[in-house]
């Protein structure tokens, strides 16, 4: 389901964009978001619908479980090798933005490990509308929002709807069942992100993680050129 606009601009890339011996390294992309929004099912979706082409892996984060990475695991959506998780162990903000160390390494030792690769998923543990990672991190950021949490988010802000390099409304098909308004939803995000792009999903539906896969295939054209 597409409402608004989208737009495949590249984001803004990290100043370090080779490895220490000169190599391209990958295009690091972050997801962040509400608990319950649909972050990791967006990660699975997302790797589901570009392994076939892309060399890729995924560093996950929760506080004290490794509960996302077991999720991809169990569903099989890349090898064990290409799957890490993170134990924050405290607020997500810290290990994304803060202290972005640990998420580094772990990023870091992918690459060693199963590199080359060409993009690297990296999930906040779930967070509010403030969650947003660190440039020396991530080269662009995905926040992902859902109907259920009241189609009032997009209108109330925060960094992460207003600043994120793409957000992405999901659940789509709850909204008649939730009395969220879609078009309302779309119209209250261009007020607050301007022309920043703005997708809407439901992973249940034919389309599926499609707007979002086209935003990630343009910034790893971005990247390569």
């Amino acid at each position: 389901m597409h409402l608004g606009h989208t737009h495949d601009a590249p984001a803004a890339v990290s100043a370090d964009a080779t490895r220490p011996d000169g190599t391209r390294r990958a295009l690091r992309i972050g997801l962040g978001g509400p608990v319950g929004s649909g972050k990791t099912a967006t990660v699975a979706a997302l790797c589901r619908e570009l392994r076939d082409r892309l060399s890729i892996a995924v560093v996950t984060n929760d506080i004290y479980t490794r509960e996302d990475a077991d999720f991809l695991l169990k569903n099989a959506v890349l090898p064990p090798e290409r799957i890490q998780a993170v134990e924050t162990g405290a607020c997500p903000h810290t290990a994304i933005r803060d202290d972005i160390s640990a998420n580094l390494e772990a990023v870091e030792d992918l690459e060693d490990a199963v590199g080359p690769l060409d993009l690297i998923l990296v999930e906040s543990g779930g967070d509010n509308l403030t969650a947003t990672f660190s440039k020396g991190l991530v080269d662009a950021q995905i926040f992902v929002i859902d109907v259920a949490g009241g189609d009032d988010i997009p209108r109330k802000g925060g960094p992460g709807v207003t600043t994120a390099d793409l957000l992405v409304v999901n659940k789509t098909d709850l909204a008649p069942y939730v009395g969220s308004d879609l078009e309302r939803m779309a119209l209250d995000a261009k007020k607050q992100r301007g022309d920043l792009p703005v997708a809407f999903t439901s992973l249940t539906s034919a389309e599926g993680v499609g707007p979002v896969a086209d935003w990630v295939r343009a910034q790893l054209a971005a990247w390569a050129a």
